[in-house]
C-alpha cells in the first residue's frame, strides 16, 4: 500500500520535507513517476489530470492538498464510493479573514483615491470615507469569521447562505431571498463554495439586483464569476469597482482586460494559501485512519460539493 501524490503545477518539496520527517519509512511516490498504480491506496491532488484516478484500481482515498475540492469534483470520472477530505487550517481562515478586511477598509477608506492623489500631490480632504454595509454570500467557516472580524471593527454585515439559519448571529437571508440580500449591502464579498449550482452566480442578472454602485469582492473561485458581465457590470454602473484574488485561467492571461481596467484590483489568489507544515499532518493521519479502518478527518459530503 502506499501514497500518491498527483498535482503537477504545485511544488511539492515542502510537502516532501514534512513526510520525511513525520514518517521517514512513509511509502510514497509523486506524479507522473508512480511506478506501482496497483499499490495506490491514497493519493494527494490538486489540479490532477482529469481521469487518472482510474488509473488505482485500489484507491481507498482523496485528499484534497487544500480547503477546496472543486477541483476534484469537477472530474466525473472519479468513481463516487471513494471518499474525499479536504484540509482545516486556522491559518487559512486567518489569512483570508485579513484579506477581506483589507479589501473592505481600502474602500471604506477610498484608499486608492488618496494614492493617487499623492502621485499628483494634491491635498483633498472631502468626503474622506464611504458609507458600507458588507454582505457575506457564502457563511461557512471562512464567512462566518469574516463577517466576526468585521463587526467587531462597528461594520454592519449581513449574510447570504443556501438554507435557514434560525439562530444565526446576523442578519441573513437565504435561498429566494437573494434579491432582498442584495439590496441590504453595498460591499459584496464571494465566498460561496463552488458548485452545480454556484458555478457562474456572479453574472449580470445579479449585477442588475445590486444596490447601484456595489462593490465586488471575489475570494472564492474564479467560475462563480461571468467576468464579461463584470466588464458589462463596471460600465453600465451596476458596480462601481471589484477586487478579485481568483479568475477562470491562472496565471492570468496577459491579453485579459482585467489587467488594465481602471475599476479592476487583482491579485495572483494569494488571499488563503494552503500552509504544508498544519496541511500534511492531517493528510498523515488520514491515511493512518484510512489503513486502520476509522473515521476520517475533515471528509466532504459530496451531494453539497464541500
Amino acid at each position: 500500500m502506499s501514497l500518491a501524490i498527483i498535482s503537477p503545477s504545485r511544488d511539492v518539496s515542502p510537502w516532501l520535507e514534512i513526510f520525511k520527517k513525520e514518517v521517514p519509512d512513509l511509502p510514497l511516490s509523486i506524479y507522473p513517476d508512480i511506478p506501482h498504480p496497483d499499490e495506490v491506496e491514497a493519493v494527494m491532488l490538486w489540479q490532477h489530470p482529469k481521469g487518472i484516478i482510474n488509473e488505482y484500481p485500489n484507491l481507498k482515498l482523496i485528499c484534497s492538498m487544500g480547503a477546496g475540492v472543486d477541483h476534484i469534483l469537477g472530474d466525473e470520472t472519479i468513481p463516487t464510493h471513494i471518499p474525499i477530505t479536504r484540509i482545516v487550517d486556522p491559518r487559512l481562515t486567518f489569512s483570508m479573514t485579513n484579506y477581506v478586511t483589507m479589501g473592505v477598509l481600502n474602500y471604506h477608506r477610498k484608499w486608492n483615491r488618496f494614492q493617487a492623489q499623492q502621485q499628483k500631490k494634491l491635498w483633498d480632504m472631502k468626503a474622506p470615507e464611504a458609507e458600507v454595509k458588507i454582505g457575506v454570500m457564502g457563511v461557512g467557516e471562512l464567512g462566518g469569521d469574516v463577517l466576526d472580524k468585521l463587526s467587531y471593527l462597528g461594520l454592519e454585515v449581513v449574510g447570504y447562505g443556501n438554507s435557514p439559519k434560525p439562530d444565526f448571529d446576523y442578519p441573513y437571508y437565504y435561498g429566494d431571498q437573494l434579491e432582498a440580500f442584495l439590496q441590504e449591502c453595498n460591499v459584496l464579498v464571494c465566498l460561496l463554495p463552488l458548485t452545480a449550482d454556484t458555478r457562474g452566480f456572479l453574472n449580470i442578472r445579479l449585477f442588475e439586483k445590486c444596490k447601484q454602485g456595489t462593490y465586488l469582492i471575489n475570494v472564492a473561485r474564479g467560475k462563480h464569476l461571468v467576468e464579461e458581465d463584470l466588464i458589462e457590470a463596471l460600465d453600465k454602473g451596476y458596480l462601481s469597482g471589484a477586487l478579485l484574488d481568483v479568475f477562470h485561467k491562472e496565471p492570468l492571461p496577459e491579453s485579459h482586460p482585467f489587467w488594465a481596467h481602471p475599476q479592476v484590483e487583482i491579485t495572483p489568489h494569494i488571499a488563503s494559501i494552503t500552509n504544508p507544515s498544519a496541511a500534511a499532518p492531517q493528510i498523515l493521519e488520514n491515511y493512518r485512519r484510512m489503513q486502520a479502518g476509522e473515521e476520517l478527518m475533515n471528509k466532504i459530503n459530496r451531494n453539497k460539493g464541500y
